[in-house]
């Protein structure tokens, strides 16, 4: 079942992308949630990435529209769609390896806070993922998941209300990655939107409520978990056969 107009974060209406006549997105529509952890999946080549891409202002769909808060995204600046609450990880690291975990936090480019303020909201995002102890390392010595940790909390440092993780367990040690997660369910407890892209079909399925499947460019299936488990276009999109 759908969610009802007044329980949708964000919806994409009819997106398209073309790269040199390839056709990366052909036409997907969904609509996020709101307060749900949601997972966007799909094989290699399937348009998931180019579709997080337009939501977030990386990239600009030659048609349709991405709705938040009423509003069209489509074609907006990513330091625009930062600005109205929504921020994004990515699957390498972009963090400042010359800088300490602090500065790191600190230099994140929208902050319109006094600075007591932002390094308040810094050392409490720290101490939520348990960094506090390599608060002055440089991000460049911390081990890979820590250094996906310190993106993370990175992305939440304007308190944003929908947040995009890009393949978050790629890379991370198991109990760095349990961490994490554990992490994304408090933040949802808080009333955020996370929609995940992930390979990685043990986060998809134990921790999201509705997933988006993608396939040439469009939207195959959506659904819960064990629903999509079990969807033939599913199977087929990955397997090649059906059951």
């Amino acid at each position: 079942m759908s969610p009802s107009p007044d329980e949708i974060a964000l919806e994409a209406r009819d997106l398209r992308k073309s790269f040199g006549g390839v056709r990366a997105v052909d036409g997907c529509s969904f609509a996020v949630p709101r307060g749900k952890i949601s997972g966007l999946i799909g094989p290699n080549g399937s348009g998931k990435t180019t579709t997080f891409n337009l939501l977030t202002g990386l990239a600009t769909p030659d048609a349709g529209e991405v709705i938040y808060r009423g509003q069209n995204l489509a074609g907006l600046k990513p330091y625009q769609i930062f600005r109205k609450g929504v921020t994004r990880t990515f699957q390498v690291t972009r963090i400042f390896r010359e800088m300490t975990v602090l500065e790191n936090m600190l230099s994140v480019t929208g902050l319109r806070v006094p600075e007591r303020v932002a390094r308040a909201r810094a050392e409490e995002l720290i101490a939520f993922v348990n960094l506090t102890h390599l608060r002055a390392e440089y991000g460049g010595r911390l081990s890979y998941g820590q250094q996906k940790l310190l993106e993370f909390v990175r992305a939440l440092m304007t308190d944003p209300d929908l947040i995009l993780l890009d393949e978050p367990a790629a890379g991370v040690n198991r109990t760095l990655l349990q961490h994490l997660l554990d992490h994304i369910h408090r933040l949802q407890e808080q009333g955020k939107t996370i929609v995940i892209v992930e390979h990685d079909m043990n986060v998809i399925m134990n921790h999201c409520e509705r997933i988006f499947v993608m396939d040439g460019g469009v939207k195959i299936a959506e659904g819960p978990p064990a629903a999509i488990q079990r969807d033939e276009r599913v199977l087929q999109a990955y397997f090649g056969r059906r059951r």
